[in-house]
C-alpha cells in the first residue's frame, strides 16, 4: 500500500529521497561524520583513547572559543546510534547462565547480560533494497576453490 492505497502486483518501491550533498545528519558536519568513520569504523578505536582523542582536540580547538565534534566517547556512540540504517529498529533481551554451576562459579555465571541487535531478515531486506547495490550483487550460487586444496 503507498499512503494507504493498494498498488498493482509488481510496482517498483518508489525512489529514495536524495539527501542534499550538505546532509550528513545526524552528524552536524562532514568533520563528524568523518571522525566517526575514522575512528569507530577504520580504527576500531576503544571508548578510552576516544576519550583521549576528543580531549585533545577540545584542548587545540579552546584557542579559538570551538568544540570538538564529539565531547566523549557516550557522545559519538549516541550518534552513530541515531543514525538511520534503513529504519530497522534495535531490539534488546537479557540473558543469564541457566547451566549447572561448578564448585568454584565466576562472577559472570550470576550475571545478567543485555543483548542488542537489529533484525537480521529486516537488515538483509533493506540491503538487498538498496539501489546502491543494483547490479552488484550476484544471486546465483558459485563455489570458489582453492588448488592448494586440490592438490591434497
Amino acid at each position: 500500500m503507498a499512503d494507504g492505497e493498494f498498488v498493482p502486483h509488481g510496482t517498483p518501491p518508489p525512489p529514495i529521497p536524495q539527501k542534499a550533498p550538505d546532509d550528513w545528519s545526524p552528524y552536524r558536519n562532514r568533520i563528524e561524520f568523518e571522525v566517526a568513520e575514522f575512528a569507530f569504523k577504520k580504527c576500531h578505536m576503544s571508548a578510552k583513547n576516544l576519550d583521549f582523542l576528543c580531549d585533545l582536540m577540545a584542548a587545540s580547538l579552546a584557542k579559538h572559543r570551538d568544540t570538538p565534534p564529539f565531547t566523549d566517547h557516550k557522545d559519538l556512540y549516541n550518534v552513530i546510534d541515531a543514525t538511520q540504517l534503513g529504519d530497522v529498529p534495535w531490539q534488546s533481551f537479557l540473558v543469564q547462565y541457566t547451566g549447572e554451576y561448578p564448585k568454584v562459579v565466576p562472577p559472570w555465571m550470576n550475571d545478567e547480560f543485555e543483548v542488542w541487535y537489529r533484525d537480521p531478515c529486516a537488515m538483509a531486506h533493506n540491503i538487498l533494497a538498496n539501489p546502491t547495490f543494483k547490479d552488484e550483487i550476484n544471486y546465483a550460487p558459485f563455489r570458489e576453490y582453492n588448488a592448494l586444496d586440490d592438490m591434497r
